[in-house]
């Protein structure tokens, strides 16, 4: 293990943006297994699957789209973000390093640009990847935008704190990539759900307080 995290290291000094472009593209391929095994697990607990599919079939060739989401877009962009939004807010807020505004100011910036940008970027790409027009992709989106928004949006601002607070900015990319396995696995079970009416609830609950707190 500690030959394998050595060269990791020097592979991440010697080439940083390729590494972590190809590691982002492993951990997102492996999430999409993952949420594939689950969904297929779920619908043959409920039995809401034919007979004949009741064996777990891979879609292969959803897993090779949701890897070359990770390796072109996660890698590289989360690479330049961290280094970017680190000497940001050293240089322009001028805020000491890893005290609590620093910290605070990070995960605050990270969840408000980048969290909402990933998450329409991914439902964007896959719609397009699986061959489905502009307006499906629109409707797609506010199928599926707000709920993944709102669930994720309880859980990185915890895990960013840890990231920024302790971990080197060079490491913070593979940092946040483990826990990427995770949400990798949940944005692709989310974007597999479809119309599930937990997120019909869920959208509406929403809907109805806004509308509540205009009447108020």
């Amino acid at each position: 293990m500690l030959k394998l995290w050595k060269w990791y290291q020097n592979c991440l000094a010697v080439h940083p943006v390729k590494t972590q472009m190809i590691s982002s593209g492993v951990i997102w391929g492996f999430g999409d297994i993952a949420a594939q095994s689950i969904t297929h697990y779920t619908a043959k607990k409920y039995r809401q699957i034919k007979v004949e599919e009741k064996e777990l079939k891979i879609n292969w060739k959803r897993v090779t789209t949701t890897s070359l989401f990770g390796f072109a877009f996660v890698g590289p962009v989360g690479h330049f973000w961290y280094e970017s939004l680190d000497r940001f807010i050293r240089s322009r807020l001028l805020l000491r390093p890893n005290s609590l505004r620093f910290v605070g100011a990070k995960v605050a910036l990270d969840g408000i640009i980048f969290g909402p940008l990933d998450l329409l970027v991914f439902f964007s790409y896959m719609g397009f990847a699986s061959g489905k027009s502009v307006p499906q992709i629109k409707e797609d989106l506010k199928r599926d935008f707000v709920p993944a928004l709102i669930l994720e949006g309880g859980i990185w601002p915890i895990v960013q704190v840890g990231n920024f607070r302790f971990v080197p900015v060079r490491y913070q990319l593979l940092y946040v990539n483990f826990f990427c396995l995770l949400d990798s696995c949940f944005l692709s079970w989310l974007e597999q759900q479809e119309d599930a009416p937990w997120k019909q609830r869920l959208i509406s609950l929403l809907s109805g307080k806004e509308k509540k707190d205009k009447g108020g």
